[in-house]
């Protein structure tokens, strides 16, 4: 292939009318000569996100108003004020009385600041942006250059970078192609330096590697309609440097996937990458990483070699391998595994910290989890407790809390056994089960905590599903959708309508909740009442202006036993709203399997995959 300098998407769907206002109104910078004043009109937050990675966004500037034409609250009645900024002055926030509608926030400062700096205080009052917790990570500094993939919590500096006497200044240190000033002799002012492209880092050793922002690039919004059958499919071409580009191409030293991109993605469920060019490498893997994360479905017959050493192997295996026909389940399970990959390969909030471990050996990548399992049927323990042992997710601890029961020898050896660091809390059988996770977390060591069901099913890769949704999303608590349910008695896995995956929303299944510990000592914890603790928490996290965020349905499935159950309005409930049904539980239900070519999406209306459960 010839060189080429673009790349578009081809065959895109026709876009929904938000996104129409929203590309009718793009984005547009006015700064006014002088005054450092600027205006800042974005059609979306999504293009409000674009321009921090803009070179614009590095003036200063003392006075701002930031306009988002159409502005959708997370949930209804949501607002929170912006974020940190120095030497604020005065400030403004109007937001659309019905929560949605065109939102401005007015900004006035006595000394000039970044426009970064003022449009990253001015998100905080426009979306969800919770970090992720950690007890001890390393500060991210750009010297000089803005690369794509640094997230709005990464500092800019321009000129001469300084030291300090009593600390060192920065602890990892990216700097452009060209440098970006001189050095203060002195002090030491940095642990970590590595000269950064626009998607990646050139590491001393001379080793490339691709990062991404997910807070900019993700599969929030993604619609559930498309996995299909009749879903849109696009082509990925790339424009050769000799031929105009023409209209809607994008130039492949850009900053990739932006907010018009994503809106084509959000609506496809395939992306069809005939040929892929071998000359600049980093820029190609890049956008297909880019791509992945969204969650459309990339279908690559074959990668340059370049270009492949360049994505991480988990990523590279999917992208290669044949695409499941007819849309369903099947592709949704790709879709899932697809982004996961490319999220925990590329992420810059996962992958620098891993680069950076041969400086800062003590750091770990990813934050702790405590998983808590609080039970008052032992013989639920063996399946329960070989679900936690599962999990992929590295740092994880296992709480179990014993409910007024006792501990079988068999659970007691497989924990030993498990290679994973655990703690036994027993709690009297008349203490109420609110109280029963309270005395669980108080002994949980980690910065995130996940609640567990005893009686559902957890796929293997669940906890990072949660972990990974909580970066990306922002939010103050995060889980899944009870979108699946399997009854016993019936043998039968059926779909259920439950919410809009990756999407703000108001509940989400409480054996899925997963949230940081600080904030959920900070609403006030667990309610001690014996039933109902899962709505109990929801509805503080809510009550004190905190998010939450539903991520995609796979991997968990709720489990209807003959047992019985506190909330038991009857089997015919589900039946009634099913709209798919599958004999036993198949495994494309927990997300961990590709379909093979050519077998059908097990929930297409054909076979017995959709024949209706005998209700007798």
């Amino acid at each position: 292939m010839e060189r080429v300098d673009h790349w578009r998407l081809f065959g895109a769907p026709r876009p929904g009318r938000a996104e129409r206002f929203g590309r009718l109104v793009g984005l547009r910078v006015l700064r006014i000569p002088g005054v450092r004043r600027v205006l800042v009109v974005a059609g979306s937050t999504d293009r409000l996100r674009d321009l921090l990675v803009r070179p614009v966004s590095l003036h200063p500037t003392r006075r701002a108003v930031i306009v988002v034409a159409y502005w959708r609250a997370p949930r209804r009645g949501w607002s929170n004020g912006i974020g940190p900024l120095d030497h604020l002055c005065r400030h403004r926030v109007a937001l659309p009385g019905r929560g949605r509608g065109t939102a401005v926030v007015t900004v006035r400062l006595s000394r000039p600041a970044q426009l970064r700096e003022v449009l990253r205080a001015a998100l905080d009052a426009l979306v969800p942006g919770r970090p992720l917790p950690a007890p001890a990570g390393p500060s991210l500094t750009s010297h000089g250059t803005l690369p794509a993939y640094l997230s709005a919590g990464g500092t800019v500096l321009l000129g001469e970078l300084v030291g300090s006497p009593d600390i060192r200044a920065h602890d990892v240190l990216l700097r452009g192609a060209t440098g970006g000033g001189g050095v203060r002799a002195g002090t030491p002012a940095y642990a970590v330096e590595w000269q950064a492209t626009q998607h990646g880092i050139q590491t001393p050793d001379g080793t490339p590697a691709v990062l991404v922002d997910a807070c900019r690039v993700n599969p929030r919004g993604r619609r559930p309609d498309c996995y299909q059958p009749d879903a849109p499919r696009v082509r990925l071409d790339f424009v050769p440097a000799a031929r105009h580009p023409g209209a809607g191409a994008y130039p492949l030293d850009g900053p990739g996937v932006t907010a018009p991109v994503l809106g084509t993605l959000r609506r496809t469920g395939v992306v069809d990458c005939p040929e892929l060019p071998d000359a600049e490498p980093l820029a190609v893997a890049a956008l297909l990483v880019q791509i992945a994360m969204t969650g459309a479905v990339l279908a690559v017959p074959a990668l340059p070699e370049r270009v492949a050493g360049l994505i991480a192997p988990e990523l590279r295996a999917l992208l290669t391998a044949p695409v499941p026909d007819g849309g369903g389940l099947a592709l949704e399970a790709r879709s899932v595994r697809q982004r996961r990959a490319a999220l925990r390969g590329h992420a810059t909030a996962f992958a620098l910290p891993r680069l950076a471990s041969a400086v800062f050996p003590q750091l770990g990548p990813v934050p702790s989890v405590s998983a808590i399992l609080s039970t008052r049927r032992p013989e639920r323990l063996p399946e329960a407790v070989r679900m936690l042992v599962a999990q992929t997710y590295p740092e994880l601890e296992i709480v179990l809390c014993l409910h007024g029961v006792e501990l079988p020898e068999p659970v007691r050896a497989t924990l030993a056994d498990s290679g994973r660091p655990y703690e036994i809390v027993r709690v009297p059988g008349a203490a109420s089960f609110g109280a029963a996770l309270g005395a669980a977390t108080r002994r949980a060591r980690g910065s995130l905590v996940s609640k567990f069901d005893d009686d559902d099913s957890y796929a293997a890769e669940h906890v990072w599903d949660l972990v990974l949704a909580r970066h990306y999303s922002g939010a103050t608590l995060v889980g899944k959708g009870s979108e699946f349910v399997h009854l016993e008695t019936r043998g039968v896995t059926l779909r259920r309508p439950s919410g809009t995956a990756e999407s703000d929303c108001q509940v989400v299944a409480g054996g899925t909740i997963l949230i940081a510990r600080g904030d959920l000592e900070a609403v006030g914890g667990w309610r001690p009442v014996p039933r109902s603790v899962d709505l109990g928490l929801l509805d503080r996290v809510r009550r004190n202006g905190g998010d939450i965020y539903r991520t995609h349905p796979l991997g968990y499935v709720y489990h209807r036993r003959a047992t019985g159950h506190t909330w038991d309005p009857g089997e015919d409930y589900f039946l009634d709203t099913a709209s798919a049904y599958w004999p036993g539980l198949p495994a494309e239900v927990l997300g961990e399997v590709d379909v093979p070519p050519g077998r059908p999406a097990p929930d297409q209306r054909s076979g017995s995959a959709n024949a209706r459960p005998d209700r007798s």
